[in-house]
């Protein structure tokens, strides 16, 4: 592999590695500092199901047996760390991020959070081509340790009462098929899904119930082949400067086949195994919600546009069969047409739409008015930004482009629902950003009263969506635990749990106790505001 997989700050690495390997003894009984006692263990709650009672407080979630989900969520290339162990071949983020400059801090996914050798810790679960295939595609031999591994990862979380809500694919595919045919710009890659997607029903199946083909499709093709800040790094200019790529055709290919691959999955999960497996099967999108920058006519269309750019263009096809057609209007033959063996298959429907929201901007249209930039057709002619007139949309984060807009989890909830019938939804994502490059767990890092109250609002946003009649059977927390984020590297904290990364000592912050108070009802809840208006005060 050379000097790039192990200079000096991989053996560094290797050595952490080898502490924790002496943990396995442990793991049944593993209880970091501070830890949640009972039911509620410090690293995951039990299976919450999510139905809003009017009667009660403003967000008040009652139980009520196999209606639906409460979690928190993480994620393999993440948390998982262990990249070069249980047979596991390498993916395109494994070189993307071991390349000097592409992560901010220049760190990597390597150990993460080490919940491959901490696994008893974690709840929800997210699979990957490169750990269940030894080369990634579907003329590969299957790889017995990761599937053996996984197994044994559901029988924890169901001894736990825990519903396993499992996520085939989330931004990395695998290195080789990346080598090979250049992954989601070769129809090729169609078959290699489907092949991987079967293995994993048929290896999983009879334990999970809830499966989601990919995760935020919609980031992958945007980053990966339009701005080019994602693997495969494939852009043009204007709007990146990549070695090889074309921004006006390739983001066009990469999404047919993706979806296609969606499809093709569904296809077999709905004809081998559904009926006698019993589960559901969905995909996740990232959706964030525009407002108009100015109250006139062409902002608004600007709104419909951009949302239809944004997530209509994934979810239309695998819905309806056919592309927005405000994409189609902009792009006309531009965007690829589905074959009649395509629309076959794209009849298997899905059984619910995943929502990944976090935040909210401002559009203005770039048809009828002069836009700096000069936006184009790839970025529906709209100009986002998150400030009117030199105030923000929200409370700005840490997370660039990230603000706090509560009424946008309302909005883009109702917009999924009128959109598309009303399907089932699952809120996938939704979480609070804290700057910080500190391993060590600090007053102000634990107490997150400003991820309380990011928490407070966009819970009570989605409880007027819930009464309004949105179908929204569950919601998760991004994150459980801090960990690798991306290209913000370890920069960027999401967790209810802050996260020692060179210790993996866990430490619950005020969110943690605040959301396991807010399950247990509204009393308690109450309780907690009156507290955290204290601490409002103090920090």
């Amino acid at each position: 592999m050379g000097g790039v997989w192990w200079d000096e700050n991989s053996r560094l690495k290797r050595k952490r590695w080898e502490r924790h390997q002496k943990l396995p003894d442990m793991l049944n009984t593993y209880q970091p500092h501070g830890g949640l006692r009972g039911t509620c263990s410090y690293s995951y709650f039990p299976c919450m199901p999510l139905k809003c009672n009017a009667e009660k407080a403003t967000y008040r979630w009652i139980l009520e047996p196999n209606s639906s989900l409460l979690h928190k969520y993480q994620l393999i290339e993440l948390i998982e760390g262990a990249y070069l162990e249980g047979n596991k071949s390498l993916s395109n983020w494994d070189v993307f991020t071991h390349i000097p400059g592409h992560i901010k801090d220049d760190s990597d996914g390597d150990i993460a959070d080490d919940h491959y050798h901490l696994y008893m810790i974690l709840y929800i679960l997210v699979k990957n081509f490169t750990n269940l295939l030894a080369t990634g595609g579907r003329f590969g031999k299957v790889n017995s340790v990761g599937i053996t591994f996984y197994n044994r990862l559901i029988d924890a979380l169901l001894l736990k009462g825990i519903q396993p809500f499992v996520t085939l694919n989330h931004y990395d595919v695998p290195q080789d098929l990346e080598d090979q045919y250049g992954a989601w710009l070769n129809p090729q890659i169609q078959k290699d899904f489907g092949h991987y997607a079967d293995v994993c029903f048929k290896a999983f199946g009879k334990k999970v119930k809830y499966w989601s083909t990919l995760n935020e499709p919609n980031v992958v093709v945007i980053l990966g082949f339009i701005t080019g800040e994602y693997p495969p790094q494939h852009c043009s200019k204007p709007y990146g400067d990549c070695l090889s790529g074309d921004s006006n055709i390739e983001p066009y290919i990469a999404a047919h086949n993706i979806i296609l691959a969606h499809a093709t999955a569904v296809e077999i999960y709905k004809k081998k195994y559904q009926v006698k497996q019993g589960g559901s099967i969905g995909i996740a999108i990232s959706a964030r919600w525009y407002e108009p920058l100015r109250d006139i006519p062409a902002d608004c269309l600007a709104v419909q546009r951009a949302l239809a750019f944004d997530i209509a263009w994934f979810l239309d096809p695998v819905i309806f069969g056919e592309y927005p057609p405000e994409m189609r209007q902009v792009l006309s033959l531009r965007l690829p047409t589905f074959s009649s063996e395509d629309r076959r298959k794209l009849q298997h429907k899905l059984d619910f739409i995943g929502i990944n929201h976090y935040t909210s901007k401002y559009v203005k249209d770039c048809i009828f008015s002069p836009c700096e930039g000069g936006k184009t057709e790839s970025t529906a002619f709209v100009m986002s930004t998150g400030e009117r007139n030199g105030i923000p949309i929200g409370t700005p984060t840490s997370m660039p482009d990230n603000y706090v807009f509560p009424d946008g989890m309302e909005k883009i909830i109702m917009y999924i629902m009128q959109r598309y019938n009303n399907i089932p939804m699952f809120i996938t994502e939704n979480g609070y950003a804290q700057g910080s490059t500190s391993n060590d767990p600090t007053t102000d890092m634990l107490n997150d009263t400003s991820r309380v109250e990011y928490l407070h609002g966009y819970l009570t946003s989605l409880t007027r969506a819930v009464r309004q009649g949105a179908d929204v059977r569950g919601y998760f927390i991004w994150s459980l635990l801090d960990n690798f984020e991306w290209l913000y590297g370890y920069t960027q904290r999401f967790g209810l749990y802050h996260v020692n990364f060179e210790t993996q000592e866990r430490t619950p912050r005020l969110s943690a106790k605040w959301f396991k108070e807010f399950l247990e009802g509204p009393e308690v809840i109450e309780r907690m505001n009156r507290d955290l208006e204290c601490l409002r005060s103090i920090y």
